[in-house]
């Protein structure tokens, strides 16, 4: 009997372990400052919509006239198509505004709260 018990805490252990990797693939969102929200209005220069996040990026003209290109991280794709988000849902040229946890590290991009489509959608 102890033979027996000793091979499926075995094979049990095995089993947990296969579990783990996939666990530990996921990224912390310890990079974007959960404690801000910044808003920022652009330009869709691409929407990217695949897992494991989907991403928008969009050109923001900056207070001295600079174009720059934000990063906007978003969720994986069951997420973003529960929340009416689509691979056709952002288009290069579309306005949007954005509304972020933006990065710790001042790059120019963030963790999305809400992005408010031209046409007053409301994405969340």
């Amino acid at each position: 009997m102890t033979k027996k018990l000793t091979w499926i805490g075995l094979l049990a252990g095995a089993m947990a372990l296969g579990v783990v990797p996939p666990a530990l693939s996921h990224h912390s969102h310890a990079m974007f400052d959960h404690t801000r929200e910044v808003s920022v209005t652009g330009t869709v220069t691409q929407w990217v919509f695949r897992n494991p996040h989907a991403f928008l990026y969009i050109d923001v003209k900056s207070e001295n006239g600079e174009v720059v290109n934000y990063s906007i991280e978003m969720s994986n794709i069951p997420n973003m198509i529960t929340r009416g988000m689509g691979q056709a849902t952002f288009k290069p040229g579309d306005k949007v505004t954005a509304k972020v946890h933006p990065l710790r590290d001042g790059r120019p991009g963030g963790n999305y709260v809400t992005i408010v489509a031209a046409d007053g959608k409301i994405y969340d």
